[in-house]
């Protein structure tokens, strides 16, 4: 007579045991909270796409920080919307910007309990909503936006940023991020890079938490990678590992879990992904319909996103699924 295996059933059969034998395991020190701050408001101003998350007064900001903290999550990165915007998208990498005094502040405060990352991008500053400067036909001008770059990273630097976070797909934006930083003195700021962005359908709720409409109705097909390639993504990372990125970054991610695997499998660096904002509104929508068990579909997601290779999360599930994970 010949019997079933039950190895697989016994190694599931009770809570303990299937931790014990967990394969992926989610923690607090796995996600990258992103954070708004807005200038010009006192209290904090919620953002009705992405339900939870709201556009932070410098305040409210602090004390949220201090609540991550408190729960484990070991960094943050944050996106400023200004009082005002021009071409250039100045307020970017004005000592007194919005971003550079939150990151001040939270550095006064919070020491080195917490990894401090800025975006470095314009779209949130520039009155267009672009990544970088225009030229005549309303293209992005690649080298003069460099420029720019490496203006915010050094503020963000001065500020106490541990990390900047270039997002702008910018050909040869690590490698001149790297040279302006270091002959700033600020050769210890690391480069978090968004290597493989892709133009993805799933940005509209960010679009709303950081006022950015784009001129014209255009778009950003013509810098961010195109949805259908996969090999492409491989040679951007490659190009900002090449050029100095001290960590690469797939976005969106669950979307793209096959990205996330290829890239893991061609580099040993520290490897993010992006759980972006539309991605977010989509779970919620169907928890808030009962459609699904969204405790359950938070941990399930990140989880996924983990398992496909990813060393760190970027995600604004970071704190809800923190109290999951400590319930």
């Amino acid at each position: 007579m010949t019997f079933p295996d039950r190895r697989m059933r016994r190694l599931r059969r009770t809570p303990a045991m299937r931790r014990l034998v967990a394969e992926t395991t989610l923690t607090p020190d796995d996600f990258i909270l992103p954070m708004f701050v807005r200038e010009g408001i006192e209290q904090p101003v919620p953002i009705d796409s992405l339900p939870g998350v709201v556009q932070h007064s410098q305040a409210s900001l602090r004390r949220a920080v201090a609540e991550a903290v408190e729960l484990g999550i070991n960094a943050l990165v944050l996106f400023g919307i200004p009082l005002n915007k021009d071409d250039e998208g100045s307020e970017a990498w004005n000592p007194e910007g919005v971003v550079q005094v939150a990151l001040r502040q939270l550095r006064s405060e919070f020491g080195d309990d917490i990894v401090l990352m800025g975006d470095l991008c314009v779209d949130e500053y520039t009155s267009h909503g672009h990544c970088g400067v225009l030229n005549d036909r309303g293209e992005v001008q690649n080298d003069l936006t460099l420029e720019l770059y490496q203006r915010a990273a050094i503020a963000q630097a001065n500020a106490g940023a541990d990390m900047v976070a270039p997002s702008g797909m910018m050909d040869g934006q690590v490698a001149s991020i790297r040279a302006a930083l270091d002959g700033a003195g600020h050769s210890d700021c690391g480069i978090l890079a968004y290597a493989a962005k892709y133009a993805s359908s799933m940005y509209g709720p960010f679009r709303d938490a950081v006022d950015v409409t784009i001129a014209d109705g255009g778009d950003r097909k013509g810098y961010q990678q195109d949805f259908r390639n996969a090999r492409e993504a491989l040679e951007e990372v490659g190009l900002d590992v090449a050029e100095g990125a001290d960590m690469v970054m797939v976005k969106p991610a669950s979307l793209y879990l096959d990205i996330i695997t290829r890239v893991r499998a061609e580099t040993n660096l520290p490897l993010a992904a992006y759980h972006v904002s539309g991605e977010y509104a989509m779970l919620k929508a169907a928890a808030a319909n009962g459609w699904i068990d969204g405790d359950a579909a938070v941990i399930e997601v990140l989880t996924s996103i983990k398992r496909a290779g990813a060393d760190m999360i970027l995600t604004y599930l970071a704190v809800e699924a923190c109290h999951l994970l400590n319930a």
